[in-house]
């Protein structure tokens, strides 16, 4: 039995501790925003924070996570983090979903790399590029992201 602290809530899972805590997200919490891409690190559509930093759901095992905060896309999008709802309402305004299924991800990313920001510090568009190098965006929005993590930036600001 593992006990993980999700979102703010504490949840007692009987899962192998070797089992990546993307698959006790979707398949025993229910909780689907976090998605399968690559099982290999390498696309970022599984995203999540880990006492806030970024990390890949697919690679993370249980064993890993005990006593630490995870946090998914459904609590960074719900309006009660500051930074997730300034990406949330840019990632709209710039109408950066295509088929969206890489977007839990790139949200994820952008909210730990806005929020490991000083206060008011805007960042280069250089800056933004190499913190969402990681996420792969197959119908190619990387632009429409870069605008909106800029946009974000400058509303908390």
């Amino acid at each position: 039995m593992s006990t993980l602290n999700v979102n703010g809530k504490v949840h007692q899972v009987d899962i192998d501790p070797g089992t990546p805590i993307l698959w006790v997200l979707r398949d025993s919490l229910g909780m689907t925003g976090t998605k399968f891409g690559c099982g290999a690190a390498l696309c970022g559509a599984c995203t999540v924070h880990l006492d806030g930093q970024a990390i890949r759901a697919c690679v993370t095992p249980v064993s890993a996570v005990a006593g630490r905060r995870i946090t998914t896309v459904e609590a960074v999008t719900d309006g009660r983090d500051r930074v997730g709802a300034a990406v949330h309402a840019a990632w709209v305004k710039h109408d950066v979903a295509q088929c969206g299924y890489c977007q839990s991800g790139q949200i994820m990313t952008a909210t730990a790399f806005l929020a490991s920001l000083p206060k008011g510090r805007l960042p280069t568009a250089e800056e933004i590029d190499s913190a969402m190098s990681g996420n792969i965006c197959r119908c190619g929005t990387y632009d429409r992201i870069r605008a909106a993590v800029a946009d974000a930036a400058r509303a908390m600001a």
